[in-house]
């Protein structure tokens, strides 16, 4: 299967693509390319670093030409020397191998719901930004990244498992105070794209590792993210959705209420979507009141997580003496 990007690109694109990909490879300190216009180069230089995010040392380049010269000459800017280079070469194809050897016998879904775990569980959110933590050596060698490298972490362990994966990028929004572009995924599953985002369940985990960004369609991501820049497949499926696939996804109060109860007695925190109505102001007094009550009848108190945009609710149930707590999530505010 062709790398995504490479796959949009004109017989000139592709062109250039390879003799900017063999270029960074090997590691050259300068290399020609065939003549573009700078945007459609940068573009290109970008795309190849999104389809093959081994490609991790390579931030950004610097370019000049003759004007009456059918070529371009690429100096590449590398975060380290070549030697070090192929050091973290090394050790990251090792680090690869390593994670994704214990669940290459498991369904497609359930190594995408691994990868999505080791995410959650050992990255942490790099709020400095560092230069490698929007590249895989952040995320799978430091435990730190930002939504690009995490989305590139994601794509390689899915290469590895011979899964399909795209990393996706959307614009900024000054007008909602989003300051920076955000990347996240697109998996294929069983032949159908579904979106996974795992910065953003990432950054949801106050009580556990959250799914609310597993698998959705189209309509439901773009709750909350920004339109994308680049042209991607269509995701239309809506029932892989994590909470959907795990029967958690309800219609009824009452369904509700038993889950939470079920939740106190086996002392496990209950993480839930909503789809019976509008997800609206009086849908949501409902639902705290009805896990308050809950929490009410085995003398127990409710800490309460809502998602708005995408009507999840994760409730922890304790027995210390704290007063019930609600908490509105907005992951689209925060500076991905």
């Amino acid at each position: 299967m062709e790398p995504y990007y490479y796959s949009q690109m004109n017989k000139q694109q592709k062109r250039i693509y390879y003799e900017i990909k063999d270029g960074l490879e090997s590691v050259s300190q300068c290399f020609d390319v065939s003549r573009i216009e700078g945007t459609q180069l940068n573009d290109i230089f970008y795309k190849v670093r999104l389809d093959c995010p081994e490609i991790f040392y390579a931030s950004t380049f610097q370019y000049s030409y003759y004007k009456d010269s059918g070529l371009i000459k690429i100096k590449p800017v590398y975060l380290f020397e070549k030697n070090k280079i192929r050091e973290h070469q090394m050790a990251m194809t090792a680090r690869v191998k390593k994670l994704v050897r214990v669940v290459m016998d498991k369904n497609d879904w359930e190594k995408e719901q691994y990868i999505h775990d080791f995410i959650c569980e050992n990255v942490t959110y790099d709020k400095l930004k560092k230069q490698y933590s929007h590249e895989i050596l952040g995320p799978l060698g430091q435990g730190v990244g930002v939504c690009e490298g995490i989305a590139k972490s994601v794509k390689i362990l899915c290469d590895q498992l011979s899964i399909p994966c795209i990393v996706v990028i959307s614009e900024n929004n000054p007008e909602k105070n989003i300051k920076y572009r955000h990347a996240w995924n697109l998996i294929q599953i069983n032949g159908a794209w579904y979106h996974l985002d795992a910065t953003f369940d990432n950054t949801l985990g106050k009580a556990g590792v959250r799914y609310d960004y597993f698998n959705l369609d189209d309509r439901h991501i773009f709750m909350d993210h920004e339109p994308v820049i680049y042209e991607i497949p269509s995701c239309i499926e809506p029932n892989r959705f994590y909470y959907k696939e795990k029967k958690l996804s309800f219609t009824k109060q009452e369904d509700v209420e038993k889950r939470c109860r079920q939740a106190i007695k086996k002392g496990k925190v209950l993480t839930f979507h909503w789809r019976g109505s509008p997800f609206t102001k009086d849908v949501v007094e409902k639902l705290i009141c009805c896990i308050v009550k809950v929490a009410g009848e085995k003398s127990m108190h409710s800490q309460i997580f809502i998602n708005w945009s995408q009507a999840v609710v994760c409730v922890r149930y304790l027995q210390e003496q704290v007063e019930d707590s609600v908490e509105m999530e907005d992951v689209a505010q925060l500076d991905h």
